[in-house]
């Protein structure tokens, strides 16, 4: 089962997020990007195949400049109503911290494959460890390629923008978040020193 990894670190009665099946789009394939405060900031990057999302955790946040190789850590599939999931995982959770949407839209493989479904040219690309996609979303927007690094055992990807008209140098992520982002509030009060408290 797809799921069981994502199931066995969670604690169902504590966080809400989803416990999910599987599940499919209607239509076209879809991302999305969630910006997560947990031990560390990191940006979670998930692709829609197989009625879960394939997940990376992109420590740095995706880039729209070609010159930029993100390191991209893959994850276990999380299951597809992740795809809405924001707020808090409380302390003592995996994952603890704060998650929100950065981005999200459709996606579809680069190479046209009059053979293949969509989702069976991207799942043939992934265990090839090289995935080209075009990504219709808000922020990001064109070709990008994730590509499994060689000698890697512990699942390290590089997520790189293609050159096309949606490349755009230079580029942070953090500079395109929401101005009232809860993540961005949640890291400042982290930050901020607690009041110690006076001894009677």
């Amino acid at each position: 089962m797809a799921l069981k990894d994502y199931q066995k670190k969670r604690k169902f009665d504590e966080t809400t997020e989803p416990k999910g099946k599987t599940k499919k789009s209607k239509d076209k394939l879809i991302f999305v990007i969630q910006r997560h405060a947990a031990s560390r900031l990191h940006y979670d990057f998930r692709l829609e195949m197989e009625g879960v999302l394939k997940s990376w955790a992109v420590p740095k946040g995706p880039s729209l400049d070609p010159k930029d190789k993100r390191l991209a850590m893959m994850v276990e599939d999380h299951p597809y109503d992740y795809k809405d999931f924001e707020g808090n995982i409380p302390e003592g959770n995996y994952g603890a911290g704060q998650v929100e949407i950065w981005d999200s839209g459709t996606y579809e493989p680069l190479e046209e494959n009059s053979k293949l479904s969509d989702e069976k040219e991207l799942l043939k690309e992934l265990h090839a460890g090289s995935l080209k996609f075009i990504l219709h979303g808000k922020k990001l927007k064109g070709e990008f390629a994730l590509v499994k690094m060689k000698n890697s055992e512990d699942n390290a990807w590089l997520l790189i923008k293609h050159k096309d008209e949606f490349a755009e140098s230079p580029y942070n992520a953090e500079e395109n978040t929401a101005a009232k982002s809860l993540v961005t509030k949640f890291l400042e009060e982290k930050k901020s020193p607690k009041t110690s408290k006076k001894k009677s």
